[in-house]
């Protein structure tokens, strides 16, 4: 038990001392995951409302294939995006392997079904006269979609927040796809794997209390609103 207490208090004094290398880690973190999720609730939020409001040729196979993709394991979207962008991957040429940009794409890439298959049984589920309301206004297009959009505000936030804990807690991906290197590349979770490994556990003690931190952050805030929803 000393060493996890030593680890424990070593790890506050990591924090607290402003240590250049623990925190490199949390700002590629905060970085990559923050540019990735808006990207994904960009993208994400469109494609959910078209899946959960419109009734087309199609939509279900569209449905199962952003369902089973919330199921697929990390390591082998880090595998195929890995074939990619390598060298002799049909995107090689941009040289994404091994840098920011190629975790961002990772992040993305997980946040994206959670956005689409969320934001479409949000709206699906949209309470009846919430529906009839807007049908009333004959509203088109974008102004549509925007209606619908602020009128499920904080349940959508929820799955923003949803979306957002599964991507910064991940770690096959940055893994693969980022190389883990140092002052560059590397992330919380995968720092927490390395410095592990090689028995450094005061500066993975020190980065998991910022992983929990943002758990905890996230978690609270989901829960505030779903409050605010009922």
């Amino acid at each position: 038990m000393d060493y996890i207490l030593e680890g424990i208090i070593s790890a506050f004094g990591l924090l607290l001392n402003g240590d250049a290398e623990t925190y490199s880690a949390i700002k590629a973190t905060l970085y990559t995951s923050s540019i990735s999720i808006m990207l994904a609730i960009i993208c994400g939020f469109p494609i959910g409302f078209v899946l959960g409001f419109y009734n087309f040729f199609g939509k279900k196979f569209l449905r199962l294939l952003s369902d089973t993709a919330l199921a697929v394991p990390t390591v082998a979207i880090g595998l195929i995006l890995y074939a990619f962008i390598s060298r002799h991957g049909p995107f090689g040429e941009f040289g994404l392997l091994f840098t920011l940009k190629a975790v961002m794409l990772g992040q993305f890439v997980l946040a994206m079904p959670i956005v689409v298959s969320l934001t479409a049984s949000v709206i699906e589920n949209m309470e009846r006269k919430h529906y009839l309301t807007l049908m009333s206004y004959r509203l088109s297009g974008v102004r549509l979609i925007l209606a619908v959009l602020y009128e499920l505000r904080y349940s959508l936030l929820v799955v923003f927040a949803t979306a957002y804990g599964r991507i910064v807690a991940e770690v096959g991906v940055a893994m693969m796809i980022g190389g883990n290197i140092k002052w560059f590349t590397r992330t919380i979770t995968t720092a927490i794997s390395l410095e592990t490994n090689k028995g450094e556990f005061s500066m993975g003690i020190a980065l998991a209390l910022v992983l929990i931190f943002i758990a905890f952050a996230v978690n609270l805030t989901t829960h505030q609103l779903k409050r605010l929803d009922k």
